[in-house]
This record gives C-alpha cells, structure tokens and sequence, in this order.
C-alpha cells in the first residue's frame, strides 16, 4: 500500500475527529468510524446538525 494514500486517510479520520468535537460529537468515534468510511464520514458530519451542548437550558 501507497505510504501517501495511508496517511492521507489518516489526516482525513484528524480532520474529521475535530470537525465532530465542533459539533459537540465524540470525536473518538467520528475518528475510528473515519478510518473505515473516509470520505463517507465527511460527508456525513458536514450534513449532520450541531448538537446542543449539555446544559445549555434548551429544550427542543
């Protein structure tokens, strides 16, 4: 296997681990799920709404 198609995967599971953090997601799932889906997983949490942090008194 190609050592640039490895770590290009791998900084796409980083990416998308902060990017599920920002959405008040686990970003060790969106990680580990990253390493399997890629780009799939992107896709997902771009589309995906952001979560209400606990606490925040909302109520929807």
């Amino acid at each position: 296997m190609d050592n640039g198609y490895v770590v290009g995967w791998g900084t796409l599971a980083l990416i998308n681990a902060g990017l599920a953090q920002g959405k008040n997601r686990s970003g060790l799932m969106w990680f580990l799920l990253s390493l399997l889906l890629g780009p799939i997983a992107t896709f997902i949490l771009v589309v995906l709404d952001k979560l209400a942090e606990e606490g925040s008194g909302r109520d929807d």
